[in-house]
């Protein structure tokens, strides 16, 4: 079992910077699938970003490209989502979560076997 745990959420000014941390315990996962959603009051979780075992697997939605950066650390077990030039419709709960293997996760949900907590992201104007 996996056990995902998010970080580095907080309250910043639109046009600021956080960088979230979502740490895997349990079992090395340096060859999982890995993603960023989040969730804002009233609304559907939503895909943000995915990160996959080989150089160029990185796919992000239209919204946050140019603006935030999804990195893992393997060595850590660990996978990152650095977002800069924040906006207040960026705020919501971010989730990271991790794909089981032989899975082909997409920007779905569902196609993803663990989940963390979720850190709370608020970006005032």
């Amino acid at each position: 079992q996996v056990q995902l745990v998010e970080s580095g959420g907080g309250l910043v000014q639109a046009g600021g910077s956080l960088r979230l941390s979502c740490a895997a315990s349990g079992r090395t996962v340096s060859g999982y699938v890995k993603g960023w959603f989040r969730q804002a009051p009233g609304k559907e979780r939503e895909f943000v970003a995915m990160i996959g075992w080989y150089i160029g697997s990185i796919v992000y939605v239209d919204s946050v490209k140019d603006r935030f950066v999804i990195s893992r650390d393997n060595s850590k077990n660990t996978v990152y989502l650095q977002m800069n030039s924040l906006r207040p419709e960026d705020t919501a709960v971010y989730y990271c979560a991790i794909a089981a293997p032989g899975r082909i996760p997409n920007r779905t949900s569902r196609t993803y076997d663990y989940w963390g907590q979720g850190t709370q992201v608020t970006v005032s104007s």
